[in-house]
């Protein structure tokens, strides 16, 4: 397995749209047929699977991977965790924001 910490983010972006290319020509989609599908532009697609993207939004890759069927694959990514007990307040409801302390500061 790949440690993803070596790569730089163009590269990683890189092997995202290597890695979403395959996907698309094995769910037998044409880049036009993904763009109808997204409502992006075939460029946007063409500039993604050629690693020349390095600025693209969340949202833009969300609907990529909506196109191509594979939004489910975000439970992989970041899984939903159980819930920590080290986030629960005194009074049983859940932290919403981590703040430090004055003498967690001052160590």
């Amino acid at each position: 397995m790949a440690d993803y910490y070596e790569y730089s983010i163009p590269e990683l972006v890189q092997l995202l749209g290597t890695r979403f290319k395959d996907y698309r020509m094995r769910s037998r989609m044409t880049q036009k047929d993904v763009a109808e599908q997204s409502g992006l532009t075939i460029n946007t697609i063409h500039k993604f699977e050629n690693g020349l993207a390095p600025n693209m939004s969340l949202s833009t890759f969300l609907l990529l991977l909506k196109a191509v069927g594979c939004i489910n694959g975000l439970d992989d990514l970041m899984p939903e965790l159980p819930e920590s007990p080290y986030l629960m307040k005194e009074n049983g409801k859940k932290a919403q924001r981590i703040r430090h302390t004055s003498s967690e500061t001052n160590k």
